[in-house]
């Protein structure tokens, strides 16, 4: 057994995490949880938009948002573009339908395939809640000056594409 195996041991056995080359990990400077924060302080931020005023989850207001700016669209299409996963968006569109707020019907080609779309309700309710959610947006940009606002669009797509 080497010194190296041995000192492994030893740090797991005191709970002191380092990497291989000595540095420790902490969490709070950490860059993916630092951004999760960021993105979940936002996101509640924003609900208080949609939720308080409008009684709806975080999900459906994705899938009210998504089809805010399209006539319809496949069920299967609407998680990659909220970063909801299926069953997410099965619930939320169900609860949406049943508010009267979207409608579904079946694919023309494909009849396994839904198509959701807003109702009159539903349009009327996204036209109530874009205002909102943008002065929101705002508010939460406001602490950036234009050029930071720029950077910070710029780093978020450069970071995205090498991700994507």
């Amino acid at each position: 057994m080497t010194g190296h195996s041995g000192e492994a041991r030893g740090r797991e056995a005191t709970g002191r995490s380092t990497a291989q080359d000595g540095r420790a990990l902490d969490l709070q400077q950490y860059f993916p949880y630092r951004l999760a924060r960021l993105a979940e302080q936002v996101s509640l931020a924003v609900a208080e938009v949609y939720s308080e005023r409008f009684a709806l989850t975080r999900q459906e207001w994705r899938v009210l948002a998504i089809l805010g700016a399209r006539p319809d669209i496949p069920t299967k299409e609407i998680g990659p573009l909220t970063t909801l996963d299926k069953m997410q968006v099965s619930r939320a569109v169900q609860g949406l339908e049943a508010r009267g707020i979207v409608s579904r019907k079946h694919h023309a080609d494909d009849r396994r395939e839904l198509i959701v779309s807003l109702t009159p309700a539903g349009r009327a309710l996204y036209r109530k809640i874009v205002p909102f959610a943008l002065a929101r947006e705002a508010e939460l940009l406001a602490v950036l000056t234009t050029e930071e606002a720029k950077v910070l669009d710029r780093v978020m797509h450069k970071l995205s594409a090498a991700l994507g």
